[in-house]
């Protein structure tokens, strides 16, 4: 009898394999104009974003944030990476008996901090509380939909006086080569800071998650125009971003090595610890892909935003190569692999 493993719900391959195993398989899927079937971070159905995520992350608390944070901040990014502007959420919670009520209360505060940041609201919702041992404290799920940016029309009107452009919305499958890709900050935050606090290795005096909604730099970058795909790389981390698009789009990807920002202290974490800062989880960036022809004034819309300083160009889709590579620091030149599963469980 197969049994389900930690590693099919941690991104990656192993989950691609899981959701078109048990759940593409089992249901109707191409309902809407970007359907289940896509696997974009949310379906549009009848000119409306929907999106739904649920947060298991542990610990609780971190540096830079809490679920609290998570569960706004991550919604309203993938409603906001399809080109829509986040409007409402819901807020269903899974409560362990006995759980702190003032550690509850700090909870909602970040909800509602981070709805207000985000422009957002919570108009709905659920309660269960389940008995001691069944959870680690608290899941929560959060839903949200949108409306379509009224910037949207202007940037897709702008990929068209460049290229052929069949899509209404940007999604996963419309990167083409040519497109550059850019980075709204530095990777690796979020998972770092989640994994160096959870076991005591000290990375947390420097290294804080960078969970923050997006959308106002997002639609900063619409309003320029030419944007073509937007994804936000949480599990798997860049590496398995880049993957999805090279898969989905069936186009090369290049990116430079010296040209992806890194923070000092991610970087010496991942090096210490054996890991991949391409395969780290983030909450608080996104990777854009834009015609060469409006790229540098994207970049600098989403420079001009305080969430979005250390955005960089990191490379472009191409014809040359087949799948994802990276020139590195050397010279030389590694593929990057999609990764099995990500290396740090439970960041979200």
């Amino acid at each position: 009898m197969v049994k389900i493993t930690m590693s099919q719900g941690a991104g990656g391959e192993r989950m691609q394999e899981f959701i078109r195993e048990f759940v593409l398989k089992e249901l109707d899927n191409d309902f809407g104009e970007i359907p289940l079937a896509a696997l974009d971070d949310a379906a549009i159905v009848e000119g409306i974003a929907f999106t739904t995520d649920s947060y298991t992350v542990k610990p609780l608390f971190f540096p830079g944030g809490d679920i609290g944070v998570l569960s706004v901040a991550g919604t309203v990014n993938d409603l906001s990476v399809m080109g829509a502007t986040p409007v409402a959420l819901s807020c269903a919670m899974i409560i362990q008996e006995g759980f702190p009520g003032e550690d509850l209360h700090k909870i909602m505060r970040s909800i509602s901090a981070t709805a207000k940041k985000a422009d957002v609201r919570i108009v709905t919702g659920d309660t269960k509380v389940v008995e001691k041992g069944a959870i680690d404290g608290l899941f929560i799920n959060t839903s949200g939909i949108g409306r379509r940016s009224k910037a949207l029309d202007h940037d897709i009107r702008e990929v068209r006086k460049h290229r052929r452009f069949k899509w209404n919305w940007p999604n996963d499958s419309a990167v083409a080569a040519g497109d550059v890709l850019i980075a709204s900050g530095a990777i690796g935050n979020h998972g770092v800071a989640i994994l160096s606090f959870r076991e005591g290795y000290g990375f947390e005096t420097t290294v804080k998650s960078d969970a923050m909604p997006l959308n106002h730099l997002i639609a900063a970058g619409l309003k320029v125009g030419g944007i073509t795909a937007m994804k936000d790389p949480t599990r798997g981390g860049l590496a398995n971003l880049l993957n999805e698009w090279s898969d989905k789009s069936k186009v090369g990807i290049v990116v430079r090595e010296e040209d992806i920002p890194i923070d000092n202290a991610v970087l010496s974490a991942c090096e210490m610890l054996g890991i991949d800062p391409l395969e780290v989880g983030n909450e608080g960036k996104v990777i854009i892909a834009v015609v060469p022809e409006t790229a540098e004034a994207v970049l600098k819309a989403i420079r001009a935003r305080p969430e979005g300083k250390k955005a960089r160009i990191i490379g472009e889709a191409t014809k040359e190569v087949r799948g994802v590579m990276m020139e590195t620091h050397t010279g030389g030149k590694r593929v990057v692999e999609p990764p099995v599963g990500d290396p740090v469980p439970r960041i979200c």
